[in-house]
């Protein structure tokens, strides 16, 4: 790793927190179209493996994962506004003082906001045209209940792994040079965070928005309970225990 890199990302960092001051609505839809993105890779996912799943459940969960990644392809290739992928490349920022906390919070506020709105948007406009519901509202009472159990500290360990495996994946998309290279190595991290069954929480708000208006029973605070311990996950697994890390053993040569 060498410093080149970290004042690349942290040149980032300076321009999103500038876009986000000066052209907040700029920022905002960028962030919005991120969240359709990860609608686009849901729908794909889970459609996929909800038709597997009854006769193939071990290949519809790899297949699933594989298909997931390309949420971080359309974000990598075309653009947009991830919070998760923020979580490092801000983190740097304000590690090599591009930027500062306050831009930082902006950034990951209106990011976090702006994912929310595309996914809740995109998913209802799914839900609305009755596509899959009746194969995916059944897979998703195959696994959605056990997903709202989990333990505060699941939530949050599963959610800091998530967020180092994604936030690897938007790095490896600056490192590597080819666009095959990219795709390939990037699906495969990616597919390792969705088959493991770790936690992230802009995905999160895609299943919760799909499955709320398809399956019945859903416990509104158990939701909140998810995304509340697996955001917090998600900041500490790309900023604390990736970035860090990148910026520590950063040097010249």
């Amino acid at each position: 790793m060498l410093n080149s890199d970290i004042t690349a990302i942290s040149k980032s960092a300076a321009n999103k927190a500038e876009v986000c001051s000066q052209h907040m609505g700029k920022y905002m839809m960028r962030s919005i179209v991120a969240g359709f993105y990860i609608v686009v890779a849901t729908i794909l996912s889970n459609v996929s493996a909800a038709v597997l799943y009854p006769t193939y459940p071990e290949l519809a969960k790899l297949l699933g994962g594989f298909l997931f990644s390309i949420a971080i392809i359309l974000i990598v290739f075309i653009g947009g506004e991830l919070f998760t992928g923020n979580n490092l490349t801000m983190a740097i920022g304000v590690y090599n003082r591009s930027c500062s906390i306050k831009d930082l919070g902006k950034v990951w506020f209106l990011s976090y906001l702006g994912n929310f709105i595309g996914a809740f948007f995109l998913s209802a406009i799914f839900v609305a045209s009755g596509a899959s519901r009746g194969v995916l509202t059944e897979y998703y009472e195959s696994f959605i209940f056990a997903k709202l159990e989990l333990t505060p500290i699941e939530l949050l360990l599963r959610g800091v792994l998530c967020n180092f495996l994604v936030c690897l994946a938007v790095w490896i998309g600056v490192r590597m040079k080819t666009e095959s290279g990219k795709i390939m190595v990037m699906s495969l991290v990616i597919m390792a965070f969705v088959t493991t069954g770790f936690e992230h929480c802009i995905a999160n708000m895609a299943i919760f928005s799909i499955s709320g208006m398809m399956v019945d029973g859903l416990d509104i605070m158990l939701i909140l309970k998810n995304m509340l311990f697996v955001t917090i996950g998600n900041i500490l697994g790309g900023s604390v225990l990736l970035g860090l890390p990148l910026k520590l053993m950063s040097g010249e040569k």
